[in-house]
């Protein structure tokens, strides 16, 4: 592995990542703020249509972090294949851009999949790459500034990208988000003498969870062992306990699919439910895709406030560690309250309202809360939980959550059954329910944590 001097504070090549992470953020929810607007007022799409495939695509992004985690840990190594697949997605902008058509739509938001989820997986875990046990501290601190820049990003591509859609058109809409990804894509170049590149496991030998768990499939499991000592003929101790790591992290995410089957949709159907409430407020008139803008600036506004506020406060009231899975536990009530208040705003509007605007406030507040308990919490746990051979691996397996959650979605809105208010209660009932079984399932995992040094890990 590369190595660098040591110093108390985040690492210098940190800038670049974090400005790469900020404009790519830009561009990509730029182009999802208006598209779902796109499709339905441009191409004359069916709203349940355009829904499902918003979601649809959504899905996309986060099911081919499985491809660029396994390029990145057993060939190219992470620098690589961020900077390949963003070429990629550069060009799924410019086809945008270009083609205001079906087919253009469906051919640019592929290449943006296969660019934006091959390096999710990738960008994150090169973060944690930068860090060893002796500022392993900052962490946590990183991963608060990372996802910072990501809703700073976000904030200011929401409120002006569906400006831009109604005032010049679709073609300078899509095409400002992809002269911001090609800015991301230089941002990153320019650090790329000063990372800490750790070699695809390719080339060092270790072995992916993949491989070890074929092995397990056709091996004979040992007397009293589990599912994967049937691996440990072939493989090293310590390789089957890293595929023991990412299949124990893997069932505490599986439940996690549902809170992005509800997250997500403030891109879409609380979209569609803006468009019939008063746009008017405060004195200006939003664009219905403004409002999802929201989300991003209680981010920047509450991330400091939990971190240094309510979590300590919580800890000193009741005795108990905000651990991650506490947290994330908390954040998946309160997801659940945050439809049944959209689902209140519906009933209004079903029984003859336009109520104002305003009152979208209330579901993005809860959610940004559960976002910020869940998202941030989860993304930092998933590292910590990994061996090196698997650190992108484990973070496409927290990715591929976000994946299913909008297949549920896409589902569900293609299928059409629930029509009005209705829609939202099944999400928020569909979420409690999945509460409980997050939290009997967390209540059960045996946390660990794995250093970039090598050190074996701690369980606690």
């Amino acid at each position: 592995m590369t190595t660098k001097t040591e110093t108390a504070g985040f690492p210098p090549q940190i800038k670049y990542i974090v400005g790469n992470e900020l404009c790519e953020r830009f561009s990509y929810y730029g182009m999802r703020a208006i598209l779902t607007v796109f499709m339905v007022s441009h191409l004359a799409m069916p709203k349940n249509e355009a829904t499902a495939v918003y979601h649809l695509f959504v899905s996309a992004c986060y099911f081919t972090p499985l491809l660029g985690a396994w390029i990145s840990d057993r060939f190219w190594g992470k620098y690589r294949t961020i900077m390949t697949l963003s070429i990629v997605y550069c060009l799924g902008h410019l086809v945008l851009a270009l083609f205001e058509t079906k087919s253009g739509i469906y051919l640019g938001l592929g290449l943006i999949a296969l660019g934006s989820g091959g390096i999710k997986p990738c960008v994150s875990a090169h973060v944690g790459d930068q860090f060893t046990d002796k500022n392993k501290e900052l962490v946590p601190k990183i991963f608060d500034v990372f996802y910072f820049a990501i809703n700073f990003g976000s904030f200011f591509s929401t409120l002006l990208t569906p400006w831009v859609l109604v005032k010049y058109g679709p073609s300078w809409a899509f095409g400002i988000p992809g002269i911001l990804m090609a800015v991301a894509t230089l941002v990153f170049w320019a650090g790329r003498k000063q990372f800490v590149n750790v070699p695809p496991t390719g080339k060092t030998g270790k072995a992916g969870f993949v491989p070890i768990a074929w092995a397990a499939i056709n091996g004979t499991r040992k007397e009293g062992g589990d599912f994967l000592s049937a691996a440990e003929a072939r493989y090293s101790a310590d390789e089957v306990e890293g595929a023991r790591a990412a299949m124990g992290i893997f069932k505490v995410f599986a439940t996690v699919s549902v809170f992005w089957a509800l997250f997500d949709q403030h891109g879409s159907s609380w979209v569609l439910q803006a468009q019939q409430m008063n746009l008017n407020f405060l004195g200006i008139k939003f664009e219905a895709s403004q409002i999802s803008a929201l989300n991003p600036i209680m981010v920047m506004v509450l991330i400091p406030i939990f971190s240094k506020g309510v979590y300590p406060l919580i800890e000193t009231l009741t005795g108990w560690a905000m651990t991650p899975l506490r947290r994330m536990s908390g954040g998946m009530v309160i997801a659940a309250s945050s439809f049944a208040a959209a689902a209140m705003i519906q009933s209004a509007i079903d029984a003859g309202g336009v109520p104002s605007i305003g009152w979208q406030f209330i579901p993005y507040l809860l959610i940004t809360v559960a976002e910020i308990m869940v998202s941030i919490t989860g993304l930092e746990f998933a590292y910590t939980q990994a061996p090196r051979a698997m650190k992108s691996t484990i973070m496409s397996f927290w990715l591929l959550t976000v994946f299913a959650g909008n297949m549920l979605t896409a589902y569900v809105s293609e299928i059409n059954k629930f029509q009005g208010a209705s829609f939202f209660w099944f999400f928020a009932v569909l979420m409690l329910g999945f509460s409980g079984v997050f939290i009997w399932s967390a209540s059960r995992y045996k946390v660990r944590e794995y250093l970039e040094d090598g050190s074996a890990p701690v369980g606690h």
